[in-house]
């Protein structure tokens, strides 16, 4: 592995810009664990770390091509998206849970029609909500619930599986699985 002092994070970015997944993995093996320590100092939620960690490296992925050198060192920004991300999930996990879990299930379950509203794109949404409504229908409840948490109220994983008692582990295998179950269900 190369030391900081001579990885060029800049060419990494330029690299990641270009789509080459090899220049993310040597960016990855290289800041993953100073980035991860960085956030855990923030967070102070080893689980949650990793997650903001990892949502770090999609979002410096998929956004490499906005770094510009005059703004500021390639490691500096590498830092500022990882640190950003951070600091809005310990913003959102001061957050109290406003929904209990019965709550949501009925909100599945009720389908709104407004009949104000005929043209073709909305009668389109109202389908497209009744094929998810019957999908999720599918699931089990807890998994189902996860989805929700997730998509609805915006919860993390690790806020997830504090909710309904269930390991963190679980909740995300649940969260993976119950997606590719929908994704399959709505094709």
């Amino acid at each position: 592995m190369p030391s900081v002092t001579t990885f060029d994070y800049e060419n990494a970015l330029v690299c990641c810009a270009g789509g080459n997944r090899r220049a993310l993995m040597q960016l990855y093996e290289q800041e993953a664990p100073r980035l991860l320590a960085v956030v855990m100092r923030i967070l102070q939620n080893r689980p949650l770390a990793e997650d903001i960690v990892h949502d770090a490296f999609i979002k410096i992925w998929q956004n490499a091509d906005r770094y510009h050198k005059g703004l500021g060192s390639a490691r500096g920004w590498i830092y500022t998206v990882a640190r950003n991300l951070a600091l809005n999930a310990l913003k959102y996990s001061q957050r109290q849970v406003l929904a209990e879990p019965d709550f949501l299930l009925d909100l599945c379950d009720k389908q709104v029609l407004d009949n104000e509203h005929p043209d073709d794109e909305f009668a389109s949404d109202v389908f497209t909500q009744a094929s998810l409504d019957v999908c999720l229908d599918h699931l089990e409840n807890e998994r189902k619930l996860c989805v929700l948490h997730a998509y609805v109220d915006g919860y993390t994983q690790d806020e997830i599986a504090k909710l309904l008692g269930k390991p963190l582990g679980t909740v995300k295998s649940w969260i993976k699985r119950s997606l590719a179950a929908l994704k399959e269900c709505l094709q």
